[in-house]
């Protein structure tokens, strides 16, 4: 593809686009597919397509666009980005609030763009993560720093003991959004087993809540032993 500044020939970026609502999707897709820079890779409207149609590539994207809309969306980011960690993840329509960008900067990304941000912005952010760069707004960076400055001198608490195999089996399909009940059903075993499962597994990473689980999960590569 020409790059109109020099007429030199360079690759274009594949993007795949993770978006839930068809009209936001199809909008964000056809604006890629104007910019000689982008080539859309393929599409998808939940992770469970997201992720049959990652495998079916013949090699991953360089950048997935993922929005906020999706249900537990910095969850689905942590998944993606442990089962595609090549793949840079630039996050659509992130609010300025410190518990909104953070969460979306401890899962992974690569990009965080805002609800404010032009047309423009959005693919030159596109573009950075390509070279590990972060294009972001002033309010975004300052909560980012903030973050950076809290850790410095804070080495947080210990970790608790290790998930068992089981243990780790279960978290990962929680995280996909699957019930106490479906978990029994997937896993073949009693639904009052799966309940004590998920009793241990919140003591043992020291949350009260089931995304918050696999987040530690995955922020202590628990899951990288699947």
């Amino acid at each position: 593809m020409l790059d109109p500044g020099d007429g030199l020939l360079r690759p274009e970026v594949d993007v795949f686009v993770f978006v839930s609502v068809r009209l936001y999707r199809d909008g964000i897709a056809d604006a890629l597919r104007r910019d000689p820079r982008f080539r859309v890779a393929g599409s998808a409207a939940s992770l469970e397509d997201a992720e049959a149609r990652l495998r079916s590539l013949a090699h991953p994207p360089d950048v997935m666009l993922v929005d906020l809309d999706l249900p537990e969306g910095a969850v689905v980011a942590r998944l993606l980005h442990a089962g595609w960690p090549s793949v840079g993840i630039v996050v659509l329509a992130v609010g300025e609030s410190d518990e909104d960008i953070l969460s979306w900067a401890e899962a992974g990304v690569a990009g965080l763009v805002s609800r404010d941000a032009t047309l423009a912005e959005l693919l030159d952010a596109v573009e950075a993560a390509t070279h590990a760069e972060v294009l972001t707004s002033p309010a975004v960076a300052a909560v980012l720093l903030r973050r950076v400055a809290s850790l410095a001198g804070d080495r947080g608490p210990a970790e608790g003991p290790a998930l068992t195999r089981r243990e780790r089996e279960i978290v990962r399909l929680m995280g996909r959004g699957l019930s106490n009940k479906e978990i029994a059903t997937s896993l073949r075993i009693e639904l009052p087993t799966v309940k004590n499962h998920v009793h241990h597994i919140l003591e043992k990473l020291r949350v009260a809540r089931r995304t918050e689980a696999v987040a530690a999960a995955l922020a202590r590569g628990e899951l990288d032993r699947i």
